[in-house]
């Protein structure tokens, strides 16, 4: 394949700042940096940066994963959301029917052996979870792993799977088997106490499904799964920084607490983002967006209408994060979460996925595998 080589004014890698560098793509991959900017066949504007990796999107486009989930309906969602700085994503199956599960699957691997740019795996949100904590999920899908979820967890040509359990539905030994079989086990929609919560993560679960939400709190005399959250070094935590799913002070505090690299950011993005319409259907109910924010005619949260820039904008600015660690957590953090080495930088070796962002964080284009899939 031919090489392109790009000219950034300015890049972010993932480390430091670099300026007047040279990008040489080859077959989907970054081949080379270095500064000689005359013989550049692109110049870029704006700041240049690692793409966005987004662990939970249920949606885009005017598409929900559920309700189509084919091969159209997913390039939908990363069309959407690569006008958003997001390179690589695992399209989110809400609590449903095990048929749905199941089709969801086969659409994620047919995609991934046909090579599709930004689709990395799958992530499952429910259906083992608390009644109790369910959110905006239909309880009456909310069920015990049975055979037919066995069949489709221990699948490998599913790329990276995201399961979101309840450690109080789903016993110690299953956690440890579906952590044998590669799957990432998170935590949340859970009303477990800490003590639950501790044997969940000593079973194998090493991360927790939109902090704060839908989850026992942290309370004086039981510090329930929040508390573990925060305690727990070792676990990973996904945020929802759209102003509605988590006070600002609060996602300073667990910033604060939990280690740099062990906290990144994640839309939870429903099918708004990325289309005019303001409505959608959702199971038996209706989700409106006013304000910017998602109800379920219920009266619950409902997923998000946040895009990754947009997230990345709210954590430096509302979070008062310094910019290097707002980028990486929506870069380098969930890539490292999800054991993908060649996203989250802008290095020799590393996929070829950039953003370039204005000051205020629009992105002026978007690449995937050394290629352009969004320009403003």
């Amino acid at each position: 394949m031919s090489e392109l080589r790009l000219h950034a004014k300015k890049c972010f890698d993932g480390e430091a700042y670099l300026d007047d560098k040279v990008l040489t793509l080859s077959d989907g991959k970054l081949v080379a940096i270095d500064g000689d900017t005359a013989r550049a066949d692109i110049c870029l504007d704006g700041l240049l940066v690692p793409g966005f990796v987004d662990l939970q999107v249920n949606g885009g486009g005017g598409e929900l994963f559920n309700a189509n989930p084919s091969p159209d309906g997913v390039k939908t969602m990363l069309a959407a959301h690569a006008q958003f700085g997001t390179t690589a994503m695992l399209p989110t199956v809400i609590t449903d029917k095990v048929e749905v599960m199941a089709q969801a699957a086969e659409t994620v691997a047919r995609l991934l052996t046909a090579g599709t740019p930004g689709l990395v795996g799958i992530h499952f949100e429910g259906p083992h979870l608390s009644a109790a904590k369910k959110g905006a999920h239909s309880q009456g899908f909310i069920r015990e792993i049975s055979p037919a979820e066995w069949q489709i967890y221990r699948r490998k040509d599913l790329g990276q799977i995201i399961l979101t359990l309840a450690p109080e539905t789903v016993a110690a030994e299953d956690i440890r088997t579906l952590v044998s079989l590669g799957i990432k086990v998170c935590l949340g929609h859970s009303n477990a106490g800490y003590q639950c919560v501790k044997l969940a993560l000593a079973a194998g679960a090493d991360g927790f499904t939109h902090l704060y939400n839908a989850m026992s709190p942290l309370q004086g005399r039981e510090p329930g799964m929040v508390g573990a959250a925060l305690f727990h070094d070792e676990a990973s935590c996904g945020i929802i920084a759209d102003g509605f799913h988590l006070d600002d002070i609060c996602g300073q505090l667990a910033l604060k607490i939990k280690p740099n690299d062990k906290v990144f950011l994640v839309t939870d993005a429903m099918q708004h983002v990325g289309c005019q319409q303001k409505e959608f259907n959702f199971f038996d109910r209706k989700i409106t967006l006013t304000g910017g924010k998602l109800t379920s005619s219920t009266g619950e949260l409902a997923g998000s209408a946040l895009d990754m820039a947009t997230a990345v904008k709210n954590a430096h600015l509302k979070m008062q994060l310094p910019l290097e660690r707002a980028l990486n957590m929506a870069s380098l953090n969930p890539a490292r979460y999800i054991n993908q080495a060649q996203l989250g930088r802008i290095k020799v070796g590393a996929a070829a996925d950039f953003v370039a962002l204005t000051p205020d964080f629009k992105v002026l284009s978007t690449w995937i595998a050394g290629q352009q899939v969004f320009s403003a």
